[in-house]
């Protein structure tokens, strides 16, 4: 929402956040926008929270870059798809058995272990307190009870992040 608080103002910028991914796809703008901001993040120049995923794509084996936000809770960091299960990168985070890349300023090799529907309720919560973005894309207020969340949690992946090592120690199964 903008600044200002202005509920016009934040109709307006929903209605052009959902129109930017209408079908759950990025239309030319999202992704000239998602390619500025990921080579941003990758570089650092932005909060701690925010990063760029690399993957690489289950069809071209490229690697794919995506500017997302960390969401932490409980001690733990989490990703979240703020599309749902029709964000490209899940799918190409599944294909390639949760082994992916973080970058902020640095390269992280990282495992992603998706969550259990019933425990996202929290950190969707947490990642729409810090993912503006995200709310026009989440059917749920940030300030919601978490009984909302969990009636929506399905529909959104999360993935938590573990240190990806060589022996295999950041492996949670």
């Amino acid at each position: 929402m903008p600044a200002t608080g202005d509920p016009h103002r934040a109709g307006i910028w929903r209605r052009h956040a959902r129109w930017m991914y209408r079908g759950g796809r990025p239309n030319a703008l999202a992704r000239l926008l998602n390619g500025l901001s990921a080579r941003q993040y990758a570089a650092g120049l932005a909060p701690g929270h925010w990063v760029t995923l690399e993957v690489p794509g289950r069809r071209t084996g490229r690697v794919v870059s995506v500017p997302l936000v960390v969401a932490d809770h409980d001690g733990g960091r989490y990703l979240v798809a703020m599309l749902g299960e029709r964000a490209n990168w899940v799918a190409n985070v599944r294909a390639a058995g949760g082994r992916a890349v973080l970058r902020h300023g640095r390269r992280e090799p990282v495992r992603l272990v998706e969550v259990a529907v019933a425990d996202r309720p929290p950190i969707l919560r947490r990642h729409l307190a810090l993912a503006p973005g995200a709310r026009p894309h989440v059917p749920v207020d940030r300030h919601a009870p978490p009984a909302d969340f969990a009636r929506v949690a399905a529909g959104f992946p999360v993935f938590r992040i573990l240190p990806d090592t060589p022996s295999g120690a950041g492996r949670a199964d």
